[in-house]
């Protein structure tokens, strides 16, 4: 138990360092390295309260209603999927190769930094399948930045922007995945008192991650980072499939 404790403080401690470089990253990294030594649902479970704190935070600022009112189809959409998609992470192992699998395609596309642009037509008529689309994600893996992310760097924001519609995503998106995981019966006490000690860690990681910002590459970093993410994903599809 001792290991374990000091395991998921280590892992919230790194994810909240990754946040503070580069703005996002804490669930992808939490649930990922956690999945190597205990359930995915257990390891989103965890992830609820860090995330929820540390995106309101992100969610926060002049741009809110404007978004609210322009991703209101999308963001309502994440509860359905979210829901549905809880079925796969309740069922323990069939969620790691469905992880695996997200992780090597956020992987692969940050590595690739495609530039595509959706016109607002495009944006309207996609507004409910990527919602739904990135509910399902989460409810199957906990992990939400896939097809979110993708989607919101499309449409043209400017950074603040997409900063802000990043941190509402992923703010409805763990507040659903909690709903989801509570209606599984996967939210046990022990998990939520486990959930509340991880916002420390959370916290002090993103606070030494935007004192590092400036002292690595941003490039250099994104590459590592979307590298590691490679192996893990790589490695959990394998475990998943064997």
């Amino acid at each position: 138990m001792d290991s374990l404790v000091v395991t998921v403080f280590l892992v919230f401690l790194l994810a909240g360092a990754v946040k503070g470089v580069i703005g996002l990253g804490l669930p992808t990294v939490a649930i990922g390295l956690l999945a190597l030594v205990m359930p995915p649902a257990e390891a989103a479970a965890l992830l609820i309260l860090p995330g929820v704190l540390t995106n309101i935070a992100q969610s926060l600022g002049p741009h809110l209603r404007p978004l609210l009112r322009r991703f209101a189809v999308t963001l309502l959409a994440l509860v359905p999927g979210t829901l549905a998609g809880s079925h796969v992470i309740a069922a323990g192992a069939a969620a790691l190769p469905v992880l695996g699998a997200a992780l090597l395609i956020y992987a692969a596309w940050g590595l690739a930094t495609p530039h595509f642009r959706l016109s607002r037509r495009w944006e309207r008529a996609t507004a409910l399948p990527a919602g739904l689309a990135c509910g399902l994600m989460t409810g199957a893996t906990g992990v939400s930045v896939i097809p979110a992310g993708p989607w919101l760097a499309s449409l043209g924001l400017t950074r603040e922007e997409l900063v802000q519609a990043l941190g509402l995503t992923f703010l409805v998106s763990t507040l659903a995945l909690a709903a989801a995981l509570a209606w599984q019966g996967v939210a046990t006490p022990g998990l939520a008192l486990g959930s509340a000690l991880a916002v420390i860690p959370a916290l002090v990681g993103q606070r030494l991650g935007s004192l590092l910002r400036h002292r690595i590459p941003p490039l250099l970093f994104r590459r590592l980072f979307f590298l590691a993410l490679l192996l893990l994903g790589a490695q959990l599809a394998w475990r998943g499939f064997s």
